[in-house]
C-alpha cells in the first residue's frame, strides 16, 4: 500500500508540473512558428489542423527527466526513491526524444519540410541505440530475461535475447509513432500500457520501475490536458518515439515483455496494419487492403469521428491491459 501511495504521488507531481509549464510552452512554439504541417494525402478534416503547435513530447519528457534526477539526488540524504537502474527508461526517453525532435524539426524547418528525417536514417539510429540499451539490460542490470506468464519461471534467452530486446524496442518506438495522428490517441493508449506494467511492476517488488512508470503517466496526462480535441499541441515524433521506446524498455525490465502485444494491443494493430497495407499494395501493384493505413485513419474514412475513434481505440486498449494485469496474476 506505502508503494501505490508514493506511486500515486509521483504521477500527481509529474501530472502537475506538465500542467504548470504547458501554457508557456505552447505559447513559446506558437511564437517561434514550430508548427505540425498536414500531408496532403491524410484525411482532409485533418487540414484544419494545419499550424498546430507540435514537439509536445517536450512537455513530457522534461518534468520526468527534472523529477527522476532531483529525486536521485535526494537519496544522498538517505531517502531512496529511486535506484539507479532508474537510468536505463529515462535515457532511453531522452534519446529517443532527441531522436524524435530532429526528425520533427527537419519536418518543420529542414529541406525535408512534411517529410522529417528520412526514414532509413532514422531506422538505422533506432537501431543503434536499441542495441546498446538492450545490452545495458543484459550485462548491467541484468533484467529477467523472460518470465513465462502465470508460471512465474524465468527463462535464459542468451543469445537471443539481445536482438529481441532490440527489435521490442525498435518495434514499440515505431507502433506508438504510427499510432500517433489523432487528438489523444497515443497519449491515452501508452499511459493506459505505462500504468499496467507499473502495476506489474509493483506486484514484483520492482519499486523502481514502478515509480518511473507512474511519474511517466502522470506526465503524459498533464500533456493530455492540452492534446485532447480539439488540439491545442501534438505530440510529434519527439514523444511518441520516445514513449514506445521506453514502454518496451519497461516491459523487458520486468521480464513480462511476451505480455507487450496483449498490453498495447492499439499500437500493434496499427503497426501491423501498416506493414499489411504496403505489402498488399505491392503485391497488387496498387490495390489497397484498407480505405488508408495506419488503421486509425481508415476508420476515420468509414465515418468514425476522430472523437469515436479515440475513445473506442482507447477502451479496447483499456480492456486488454486488464487481460495482461490479469494474466500475470494467474
Amino acid at each position: 500500500m506505502k508503494e501505490t501511495s508514493l506511486a500515486l504521488s509521483l504521477s500527481l507531481l509529474g501530472f502537475m508540473m506538465a500542467v504548470i509549464w504547458g501554457g508557456p510552452f505552447i505559447r513559446m512554439l506558437k511564437h517561434f512558428k514550430i508548427g505540425k504541417l498536414i500531408r496532403v494525402e491524410g484525411p482532409q478534416r485533418h487540414m484544419t489542423k494545419m499550424g498546430t503547435p507540435t514537439m509536445g513530447g517536450l512537455m513530457i519528457i522534461l518534468p520526468v527527466l527534472f523529477i527522476t534526477v532531483l529525486l536521485n539526488f535526494v537519496s544522498l540524504v538517505g531517502v531512496n526513491l529511486f535506484g539507479n537502474d532508474v537510468f536505463i527508461p529515462l535515457l532511453t526517453l531522452v534519446l529517443f526524444g532527441i531522436l524524435g525532435g530532429i526528425d520533427d524539426w527537419e519536418g518543420i524547418r529542414g529541406p525535408r519540410k512534411q517529410l522529417g528525417m528520412r526514414a532509413r536514417t532514422k531506422f538505422i539510429i533506432q537501431v543503434i541505440l536499441a542495441l546498446a540499451i538492450a545490452f545495458v539490460l543484459r550485462y548491467f542490470l541484468n533484467v529477467p530475461q523472460l518470465i513465462w506468464p502465470g508460471v512465474n519461471q524465468i527463462i535464459n534467452l542468451d543469445p537471443f535475447y539481445i536482438p529481441i530486446a532490440a527489435f521490442m524496442i525498435v518495434g514499440m518506438s515505431n507502433a506508438v509513432n504510427f499510432t500517433d495522428g489523432l487528438d489523444g490517441l497515443a497519449g491515452l493508449i501508452t499511459a493506459t500500457a505505462l500504468t499496467a506494467y507499473g502495476a506489474i511492476a509493483i506486484m514484483q517488488g520492482q519499486d523502481t520501475v514502478a515509480r518511473f512508470c507512474f511519474t511517466l503517466v502522470g506526465a503524459i496526462f498533464g500533456f493530455l490536458w492540452f492534446n485532447v480535441h480539439p488540439a491545442n499541441l501534438f505530440m510529434g515524433d519527439t514523444g511518441s518515439l520516445a514513449l514506445g521506446a521506453v514502454l518496451a524498455v519497461v516491459a523487458l525490465m520486468t521480464g513480462q515483455w511476451l505480455l507487450l502485444p496483449i498490453i498495447a494491443i492499439i499500437p500493434v494493430a496499427i503497426a501491423v496494419s501498416v506493414i499489411l497495407q504496403i505489402s498488399y499494395f505491392k503485391l497488387t501493384k496498387g490495390k489497397r487492403l484498407f480505405k488508408m493505413a495506419p488503421l486509425q485513419h481508415h476508420f476515420e474514412l468509414l465515418g468514425w469521428s476522430e472523437t469515436q475513434v479515440v475513445q473506442r481505440f482507447w477502451l479496447i486498449g483499456l480492456l486488454f491491459a486488464i487481460i495482461g494485469i490479469a494474466v500475470t496474476l494467474a
